[in-house]
């Protein structure tokens, strides 16, 4: 395992201090969850502006592959070096290829400071789950990392919207200069807020097959992307570039054989269950982020949309996608059966697709708003299951890995869906438009520029006619192809096992399994998380409950907490403790009461703090020890507990997961 037994866990942070580093850790996510999509409705203006029709997918490729390919190594980086520096970091690369996109004055530049983006971003992702596990408590965790999820997969879907709205109001360049006050607020609050965390242990980090794995898939994207439109299919560069990429993807699967901690571990390619679902990951990031992608485009062109309305064309997308996701969730947590929703998702995607592909100059809004809001409930009801699935049936050794491995494909499942979609797009426009225009329009069309929006409401009605026909059958393939896509996902997730769902992961609500950002690569940090999801609101009481039927106790969870901390940390330390949560000091004389009078606290004196007496030293014993089973119960893993690390997390989540802060009394609370 890469943690440390023996590390230290982080100090408790007071809560008013950890509202404004949460608050600092949204403002970092939303920038690298929107800049995943937010260029969408600006690329007709981008291409318009700096031409490049034949590289337009690239934008949001090159973006999204950066990420992908780092995702892996962030949470490594994090455990080597402290959280914090790696994320301030991270922050800094990102504000910088912001920066540098904001500048670029050639489709070249700016793909290549979109890719130093992505390099930032897969930090920024990956490393804000980790570092509120530093400052938040165990039984408030899942409440923050479900915020996380929510704010992940709206801004994903969103950003096309604001994306117009930018464009319309100032410039397509302030789609990128945008985030450096808000990045620059974030790095000052985290800067200022958020506590320096120990290295946790020395993890070994695989370089080696990360570098493989990133330029195996740069090459075969490159080819994808420019092949049939820069580059002739079947030319020299071609063959070369392609050969070279499944060269490096076969020296990947090489170099994992022999690593320590590899990024995507041999034994998980022969578990079903990851396959299949792997697999679908991939097919949903490709048909999301291609459609994502080129929709706006047809808006703004054939409907004469303004780049503002393109992106709120958007909207029944977004809406579906968010209903069943969380709908999905929610029936799975219910009845712990979660095979249905992929294959019955994967089918509706599969339609709404094929409907987008009869997409006309003469469609109405209806019609195209009935279309997206199928796409989206396809890929609402398929998406949350994947990383549940997964985690429900890998072994905890690769628990981490697995996880980072099904979010991992999605993202290369999109920056292969656009490459392809684009190349699509651009080879069938630019035939269409070059024997069908004249003149200084044609030229240009044959040079790969397009027009915007603008431009096209100021052809003639003959000539435009001709364009918005031309983009209309340019698109028509490019959905047909994702509709085949989807359908194999279909035939694919029918091979799907249906494996009775461990106690904790079968606590996912669906928007934060479905939307939110890749997991961390450590398995520990994945047990944990799913453990601590047992202690959301909903699960608490009941889980509360089980404890003290269990240790046959009847304290009040104040008490209990109490209790606990007063074992582990002295009298004084426990109210410190309280006082940090804002307990008030009448509350904490009431908990001090109930203790005495179940003589499980001493009085204590004018010169001696009370202490727990032999009674209370027991009871402490019979709680945590009721405490623990339960967590091995949710564990579900009789393997993953007879292993000292997590032996040692279960010991530590019992103490910590006892019982809540003591809360003012009804009494006081009127008063």
């Amino acid at each position: 395992m890469a943690a440390a037994v023996g590390a230290a866990v982080p100090a408790p942070v007071a809560r008013p201090r950890v509202r404004v580093i949460f608050a600092g850790l949204m403002l970092v996510l939303l920038l690298a969850a929107l800049d995943q999509t937010i260029v969408a409705t600006a690329l007709p203006t981008i291409v318009g502006d700096l031409g490049g029709l034949d590289r337009l997918s690239w934008v949001t490729s090159a973006f999204l592959l950066a990420q992908t390919a780092v995702t892996p190594l962030y949470g490594k980086f994090g455990d080597l070096y402290g959280r914090k520096r790696i994320l301030q970091s991270a922050v800094l690369l990102f504000l910088a290829g912001s920066a540098l996109c904001g500048q670029a004055q050639g489709m070249t530049e700016l793909i290549a400071f979109r890719a130093l983006q992505g390099l930032g971003a897969g930090g920024l992702i990956v490393l804000t789950q980790s570092v509120i596990g530093d400052v938040v408590p165990p039984r408030e965790r899942g409440r923050y990392q479900g915020l996380f999820g929510a704010v992940f997969g709206v801004a994903s879907v969103a950003g096309p919207l604001l994306g117009g709205v930018i464009v319309q109001a100032v410039s397509w360049r302030w789609i990128f200069y945008v985030n450096l006050p808000i990045g620059l607020v974030a790095l000052a609050v985290l800067g200022a807020t958020l506590p320096t965390t120990a290295p946790r242990g020395r993890p070994a980090i695989d370089y080696l097959g990360a570098g493989l794995l990133a330029s195996g898939l740069s090459a075969i994207v490159l080819v994808t992307s420019l092949g049939g439109t820069t580059w002739a299919w079947g030319s020299s560069k071609v063959v070369l570039v392609g050969a070279l990429g499944v060269a490096l993807i076969v020296a990947f699967v090489f170099a994992e054989r022999g690593a320590r901690e590899p990024i995507l571990p041999l034994s998980l390619i022969g578990n079903r269950v990851f396959a299949v679902a792997g697999s679908l990951s991939l097919i949903v990031g490709f048909a999301l982020f291609g459609s994502v992608t080129f929709l706006p485009l047809y808006f703004q062109t054939v409907d004469l949309a303004s780049p503002t309305a393109a992106g709120l064309r958007l909207v029944p997308l977004m809406a579906g996608l968010l209903v069943t996701s969380i709908a999905s969730g929610q029936a799975i947590s219910r009845s712990g059966r979660y095979r249905a929703f992929p294959i019955a998702g994967t089918l509706v995607m599969a339609v709404g697709l094929a409907l987008l592909s009869r997409l006309g100059v003469g469609t109405s809004a209806a019609s195209a708003d009935l279309s997206l809001l199928v796409l989206g409930l396809g890929l609402g009801s398929v998406m949350q299951v994947l990383v549940l699935a997964v985690q429900n049936a890998v072994d905890y050794s690769v628990l981490g890995a697995a996880s980072a491995g099904v979010t991992m494909l999605r993202g290369i499942g999109g920056s292969l869906g656009t490459a392809v979609f684009g190349t699509i797009f651009s080879t069938q426009l630019s035939s269409q438009l070059r024997g069908a225009l004249h003149g200084a329009l044609g030229v240009q069309a044959s040079h790969g520029a397009r027009l915007t929006g603008a431009q096209v409401a100021r052809l003639p009605p003959s000539a435009r006619s001709i364009y918005q026909h031309a983009y209309v059958h340019s698109l028509r393939p490019v959905f047909v192809m994702a509709s085949a896509v989807a359908a194999l996902g279909f035939l694919l997730s029918l091979l799907l096992q249906e494996r009775a769902l461990r106690s904790a992961p079968a606590t996912a609500t669906g928007l934060d399994d479905g939307l939110a950002a890749p997991r961390s690569p450590d398995s520990l940090a994945e047990i944990e998380r799913s453990l601590t999801r047992v202690t959301t609101p909903e699960e608490r009481t009941r889980f509360r409950e089980s404890v003290a039927e269990r240790a046959g106790l009847a304290l009040s969870p104040g008490a209990t907490w109490a209790l606990v901390r007063i074992h582990e940390h002295g009298f004084a330390g426990a109210r410190e403790g309280a006082e940090q949560d804002g307990v008030p000091a009448e509350r904490i004389a009431e908990v001090s009461q109930e203790l005495t009078a179940r003589g499980l606290l001493s009085a204590g004196g004018e010169a001696t703090a009370p202490q727990l007496t032999p009674a209370g030293r027991e009871h402490t014993d019979r709680l945590l020890d009721a405490r623990r089973e339960l967590l091995v119960e949710a564990l579900a893993d009789e393997r993953a507990q007879s292993r000292p690390e997590v032996a040692e997390l279960l010991r530590r989540l019992a103490r910590e997961l006892c019982g809540e802060p003591p809360t003012p009394s009804p009494a006081a609370a009127r008063t």
